[in-house]
């Protein structure tokens, strides 16, 4: 089992808009690797961001990488307190 990192990049702007096109255009990592989700640039977002990170999480447990967010703004640490899911991101 390989310790590699692969960074993946939120963009800037991660609305329902873009969230799909988003998941689509990523490279996952391999099996074994750790994916460091960093969302130091995110600043326009609703709550597709937390759903994308939540499918992120899915993919890595289907795919057997590991997954751990980076830089999430404060404001999308609390949307995601209330919708339940800071346990999981």
């Amino acid at each position: 089992m390989t310790t590699d990192t692969h960074t993946l990049r939120l963009p800037a702007t991660l609305r329902q808009a873009q969230a799909m096109a988003w998941l689509q255009g990523l490279t996952l990592p391999a099996r074994g690797q750790l994916a460091v989700i960093d969302a130091s640039d995110l600043q326009s977002f609703d709550s597709a961001a937390l759903a994308c990170l939540i499918e992120l999480k899915r993919r890595a447990l289907a795919g057997g990488w590991q997954i751990r967010v980076e830089g999430l703004p404060d404001r999308a640490r609390r949307l995601a307190q209330v919708y339940g899911l800071a346990e999981l991101i």
